[in-house]
């Protein structure tokens, strides 16, 4: 052990020598989560919507005034006669055309045919559109007195959001990042440090030495392990500061879950590491294979049942999958251990593939002569 620590201190000392690789582990990070925490919205806002209206009476000012009062839409010219010139143009995605009979119909007790153009371009923001026109409709009828109640459905639910009851999208996208950044950075730092070793030929000192893969690759593990922490501890607590999140029952599931995510992901770095020849190749490889995966295939942003076979099965093998369910159970859920027990164990056995593989390939490259 007093060799595998030495080897870890020597990484260290070269880590913080080096102020590129230092900005390359704290600065990028926390530009990565300022991108990603403000940029990415789910929730469709400021939708432009265009208004035809032939009645202009009181009933169809007010259902316009109330279409632009969920703050989902703003209004847009109908830049001509048609209502379809507007969604031609792409100036709208979307036009409302209310008949001339409008406040009559109403008052009367008719039905009204209101026209409702959508841009199906982007089929999920038509999707919102749609069901945000249908909704809004819905409540000018209950709340203009036109409908009375016991005219409605005689189910009428009242719907609770559980956990997050505002709707705050940086709880979900927030702790998504974590997996993204903790996976990415330090697997990269780690790959960029073993190929350092190989192209400057100091690797050759390793082979000469009594010095086993095994401890060769510990040592490295266990100081990029601490540069990871260190990681870990800088993006959360500015995620904490400018995000506002907050812990959500027990914190151990964090602690133990991000301490075994990082050495996965340490581990894969030094799996990337071993097989790229240059520094390009690892960044590449630590890019391609840990940043796309932990992007799209792990849940962060794109539900994992959405994920089309055969891509569904190795998503089953994505570490970021399990720890962005740690991350969003301890920030939002706070069921702790009992909700997400195996996700730290399933992070462990694909970690320990990584390092294992890794050190077969040492081994290989040391004793092949």
């Amino acid at each position: 052990m007093r060799r595998v620590f030495s080897q870890c201190l020597k990484e260290l000392n070269q880590f913080r020598r080096d102020r590129l690789t230092v900005a390359l582990a704290f600065v990028l990070p926390l530009a990565v989560l300022l991108i990603y925490g403000f940029a990415i919205r789910l929730e469709a806002k400021n939708i432009p919507l265009a208004v035809q209206d032939f009645d202009n009476s009181f009933l169809s000012r007010t259902y316009v005034e109330r279409l632009f009062a969920t703050n989902q839409f703003v209004p847009t010219p109908l830049a001509g006669s048609a209502p379809t010139i507007a969604l031609d143009r792409g100036e709208a995605k979307a036009t409302v055309v209310i008949p001339p009979d409008f406040e009559r119909r109403l008052k009367s007790g008719e039905s009204v045919t209101v026209q409702a153009l959508i841009d199906g371009t982007d089929v999920n923001n038509a999707r919102v559109i749609q069901n945000s026109l249908r909704a809004t409709t819905q409540f000018f009828i209950r709340s203009s007195g036109l409908v009375p109640e016991q005219a409605g459905s005689p189910i009428q639910p009242r719907v609770r959001l559980w956990f997050n009851p505002g709707r705050r999208e940086a709880l979900y996208i927030v702790p998504g990042i974590f997996g993204v950044i903790l996976w990415v950075f330090p697997s990269m730092l780690a790959s960029i440090a073993l190929v350092r070793e190989k192209e400057q030929g100091t690797i050759v000192q390793v082979y000469a030495s009594d010095l086993s893969a095994v401890e060769w690759l510990l040592g490295k593990e266990l100081a990029y392990l601490i540069v990871g922490l260190g990681e870990a501890l800088v993006v959360m607590v500015v995620a904490t500061l400018l995000f506002g999140l907050r812990f959500r029952g027990d914190p151990t599931t964090l602690l133990v879950g991000t301490f075994i995510y990082l050495s996965a992901a340490v581990a894969f770095g030094l799996l990337v590491g071993a097989r790229a020849g240059n520094q390009t190749g690892a960044v590449q490889g630590t890019a391609i294979a840990g940043f796309l995966t932990a992007l799209l295939l792990s849940g962060f942003i794109y539900r994992l049942e959405n994920i089309p076979f055969p891509l569904s099965l190795l998503s089953n093998v994505i570490p970021a999958r399990y720890f962005i369910e740690v991350t969003r159970d301890a920030f939002v859920r706070g069921t702790g251990w009992v909700g997400v027990w195996y996700a730290p164990l399933a992070i462990a056995l694909i970690g320990g593939f990584f390092f294992r593989t890794a050190t077969r390939v040492l081994h290989r490259m040391q004793f092949k002569d």
